[in-house]
């Protein structure tokens, strides 16, 4: 009885991993409703006149959301160690708090447990408040569409990181070109190559800002080659996720469709070449 509650409570706060079933989805519809409630009440408690007026509801229903906050963190952690990777008792579930899912559920209800125990002065206080928004990133694993972009970018990760540092070298090497050709002008806004970095990621990513811009004509000549350059990189990355996306579609695909059939006998192709077709 024990670890049948167990296997239930865990299969229906993990929608993405265990099945579809009725109570499933009304969960999962409740906890995403009540995340982008969170939010917004976020963003609106900034606003002074309607923190003024409805104080009184803001607190009520940071109140009601960090009680079933608490408690599905708390099922969570209790109905972790039904998964195999978290098998023992103490172990598995200390395993599961450090994980990144669990961390985010903390920090979503951490600031009200450290405002009512601790007490902290307002200003403070407003700045934990907006780690409410670690609720946001709990969507993750509510939403199928999230976790296809979780698995893209998990299986691309190599890819991306390759990318990221062909990207950082280009920007080092773009400052320094910059730097050289232009410290020794008058005025020159080039003072350092950690200040010319700044100048070349905002050239790189095509944003130009126009705070930073060189005068001399060598320097003109390596931010044109420089311009060229980040518009040829900042497509790398596209091309790798569109790749990702093409793969995970496949894959979905196949899944519902199941394995290719033969067309004489309707047996899958593996099983049927042991039939000599």
């Amino acid at each position: 009885m024990y670890h049948a509650t167990k296997k239930k409570v865990h299969s229906l706060l993990h929608p993405e991993i265990v099945g579809d079933s009725r109570w499933d989805r009304i969960i999962n519809i409740f906890i995403v409703i009540l995340i982008m409630l969170n939010v917004i009440a976020v963003m609106l408690e900034t606003v002074q006149s309607l923190r003024t007026k409805y104080h009184e509801f803001f607190s009520y229903f940071e109140v009601v959301s960090v009680i079933i906050f608490t408690i599905e963190y708390l099922l969570r952690v209790w109905s972790s160690n039904h998964e195999e990777k978290y098998k023992h008792s103490i172990w598995g579930r200390l395993k599961y708090m450090v994980s990144p899912a669990a961390l985010v559920d903390l920090l979503a209800i951490l600031p009200f447990y450290v405002h009512v125990i601790v007490g902290l002065d307002l200003r403070i206080l407003r700045i934990l408040r907006l780690m409410r928004f670690f609720r946001f990133f709990r969507l993750t694993a509510y939403t199928k569409a999230t976790q296809l972009v979780l698995r893209v970018f998990k299986s691309r990760l190599n890819e991306l990181m390759l990318a990221f540092v062909m990207t950082l070298f280009l920007v080092v090497i773009a400052a320094c070109l910059v730097y050289f050709a232009e410290y020794n002008t008058p005025d020159s806004k080039f003072t350092s190559i950690p200040e010319t970095i700044w100048w070349a990621i905002e050239t790189l990513t095509t944003v130009g800002y126009g705070d930073m811009v060189p005068v001399t004509i060598i320097g003109k000549v390596f931010a044109s080659v420089i311009i060229m350059a980040g518009v040829a990189l900042l497509a790398l990355p596209a091309g790798i996720i569109t790749a990702g996306f093409l793969d995970e579609a496949r894959k979905i695909r196949e899944q519902e469709q199941g394995p290719k059939k033969c067309p004489h006998c309707g047996k899958p192709l593996e099983e049927d070449k042991h039939h000599g077709h």
